[in-house]
């Protein structure tokens, strides 16, 4: 069995949303501090994890600039982000890992240490999905579906969940047993993300006091 505590996961990037709350169009490919929004997530993913994908719909050469491979979904129509997670499934199989940890492309403040935090979760539960959470007094226990640990074994069950209609990932997770990695929220909720274009400017706001 795989030593969640010490082996790097592959890492998948999930840039397949329709960013309707945007007003469409690539959201990841937002500048955000001189450079895009995506960018900020390679940075931050890229140390944790042995390998990194981006998973997207559409021309894949928009994403040529990163260096990195991109990977459709394999369900048609928009099924959500566990499409996305199985697309990196199928990718990490064919590389022979174990585990992927994804996160989603428009949350450029997520913790350093979320994946060995993911892999202590999940080893500590006895899980084989760790999800992220954060946690303040006034809103409690908040799940980022996005931001998770995904073994390969289970990349067939998820497929056939799709195919079925399944689209909630709580859904699916909460079947095989779903550990949580919890964060503070306080003062910022590392995993803010960018949906709106009043977000984007907080999150201009958020960069300039990360990096003073």
């Amino acid at each position: 069995m795989t030593d969640l505590g010490h082996d790097k996961p592959l890492g998948v990037i999930l840039a397949g949303g329709q960013s309707r709350r945007m007003g469409g169009g690539d959201k990841a490919l937002l500048a955000l501090g001189g450079r895009p929004l995506i960018g900020h997530v390679i940075a931050r993913l890229a140390p944790q994890v042995s390998a990194l994908a981006i998973n997207a719909n559409g021309d894949a050469a928009r994403f040529s600039d990163f260096g990195l491979p991109v990977i459709a979904d394999t369900i048609e129509g928009f099924a959500g982000p566990l499409a996305g997670v199985l697309a990196g499934l199928d990718w990490a199989a064919g590389q022979g890992a174990s585990h992927i940890v994804t996160a989603a492309a428009d949350t450029p403040f997520f913790p350093p240490d979320l994946v060995v935090r993911l892999q202590q979760a999940a080893r500590a539960a006895g899980a084989p999905i760790a999800l992220a959470a954060s946690f303040d007094a006034e809103r409690g226990m908040n799940r980022h579906p996005t931001f998770g640990l995904w073994p390969v074994a289970l990349r067939d069950d998820l497929r056939m969940a799709l195919q079925d209609g399944l689209r909630k990932v709580v859904q699916w997770t909460d079947r095989h047993g779903c550990a949580l990695a919890e964060f503070s929220s306080v003062p910022v909720d590392p995993f803010f993300n960018v949906n709106r274009p009043d977000d984007l400017e907080r999150a201009q706001t958020l960069l300039a006091g990360e990096l003073q």
